[in-house]
């Protein structure tokens, strides 16, 4: 029987795994949290008053079998939004914090937060820098996104005060005048959030946003009824989805065609063998993206405002290479489709590619050490940490291990769709169920 969980890392994944654990009435649980508050992570921790979730409140409810908790939750606040509204990161930020708030005083004896970076695993016990241990019977790797890698081309100006590789650091967007310069490196959802980052602290100069093909998220379209949803699963090759896909984005629209693909998308990305994933990755992922993962229409409409009026530039190209100037970096880019070079000078470079995977390449201390010693492996695609569908990491030599598990984005090669809340919520809570030994209840397995 397992009797204590050791979770690295309190982020959205982790603080609803160790909530789920208790409301399973499972082992008791430690979130061990490196810095800043538990519950909520980068992704809320960090949000800007005007930063805002990119999917409705309807679908946002931190548990699958209580789908309209959060709204619930916004009504006896007095919130004064709803179902439909696109509400505040920060917003949702607190209701992770009130969850787990609610969670440790209902259960203290079984609910334990322990500040300090876990650096290594030996079965289920962590050892943290500081020397202390958490013994448990099995430890989760709840790590969230890794800081994206350096871009092509940059790598000569990636040791320079004007260039910052994390866009979540404070000095990204921090000492800059009107008549300064901002690089962009990336064109999706990151660089939109640090485009209004940019906007909250005053700035008025000129903002690039590069990627190599220039794609901007969509905005998400009104709530309406639509057609009734597909009844069973396309079948692969994913050739033959894309084909269907577009079909029936003539029919409904593009960004409803993508939706109502939802609840299959995993199992088309686990039916899909490996050449096809890596045509998908290859050569349609950014279009994926565009459609997939969009904007609130409110934010939608002050990034088409600033495009509008000159403030922000998006360009279709690549980095060639770059040299510190005068004032700032010179940036040499190739426009897409062309063979000449254009030089850009700019005073900061930020980079909004978006989070990396790759375990061969990244410097994040626990990762490196358990791929480095063979407990885990890189996913086929290179996107994470290679797992079994119930969450439990595959090592270097191909066995499962029975103490260590990895939930949330890290588990993309295994599940693709793993990056949202409703995907997220359902994986955390069939881990728990899994470790709780709750995962028959319900006719499941049976």
């Amino acid at each position: 029987m397992i009797g204590h969980v050791a979770i690295i890392g309190a982020g959205f994944s982790g603080t609803l795994l160790a909530i789920n654990l208790l409301r399973h009435d499972g082992p008791r649980a430690t979130l061990i949290e490196r810095g800043g508050a538990a519950g909520q992570g980068v992704a809320y921790g960090m949000a800007q008053p005007d930063h805002l979730l990119n999917v409705r409140a309807a679908n946002m409810s931190a548990f699958p079998d209580r789908p309209d908790h959060f709204v619930r939750w916004l009504a006896e606040r007095g919130d004064g939004q709803g179902g439909g509204d696109f509400v505040p990161r920060a917003t949702y930020g607190t209701y992770l914090r009130d969850l787990l708030a609610s969670a440790q005083a209902a259960a203290p004896d079984r609910l334990t937060i322990v500040e300090g970076e876990a650096v290594d695993c030996d079965g289920g016990t962590v050892r943290l820098h500081d020397g202390r241990t958490v013994a448990a019977d099995v430890a989760v790797l709840a790590v969230g996104n890794l800081a994206p890698q350096v871009p092509p081309g940059l790598d000569a100006v990636a040791g320079s005060p004007a260039y910052v590789g994390n866009p979540w650091e404070a000095r990204a967007t921090a000492g800059l005048g009107d008549e300064d310069c901002v690089l962009l490196v990336g064109t999706g959802l990151t660089m939109v959030d640090v485009v209004l980052t940019l906007e909250a602290r005053g700035f008025a100069g000129r903002m690039v946003a590069l990627s190599r093909r220039g794609l901007l998220p969509h905005r998400h379209a009104p709530a309406t009824p639509g057609d009734p949803p597909l009844a069973e699963r396309p079948r692969p090759p994913l050739s033959a989805l894309v084909r269907a896909v577009r079909e029936r984005g003539d029919a409904i629209g593009s960004r409803s065609a993508i939706d109502e693909l939802r609840p299959f998308t995993q199992g088309i990305w686990a039916a899909a063998d490996g050449e096809e994933r890596r045509r998908f990755l290859r050569h349609l992922r950014p279009w994926w993206d565009i459609h997939r993962h969009r904007l609130a229409p409110a934010v939608a409409d002050r990034i088409a405002a600033l495009v509008d009026s000159g403030r922000l530039t998006v360009l279709a190209g690549k980095t060639c290479d770059a040299a510190p100037a005068e004032g700032g970096i010179d940036v040499r880019w190739r426009p897409r489709g062309s063979d000449a070079v254009q030089t850009l000078h700019v005073t900061r470079i930020i980079t909004c590619t978006g989070p990396q995977g790759d375990l061969a390449r990244t410097d994040e201390p626990l990762l490196a050490h358990l791929h480095a010693t063979g407990r885990i492996r890189p996913d086929p695609e290179h996107l994470g940490i290679e797992v079994e569908s119930t969450g439990r990491v595959v090592r270097a030599d191909g066995a499962s291990d029975d103490a260590l598990f990895a939930i949330g984005p890290m588990t993309r090669g295994a599940f693709w769709e793993i990056v949202a809340v409703p995907d997220l919520r359902r994986q955390v809570w069939d881990v728990a169920r899994y470790l709780s030994n709750a995962h028959w209840v319900g006719g499941e397995g049976l």
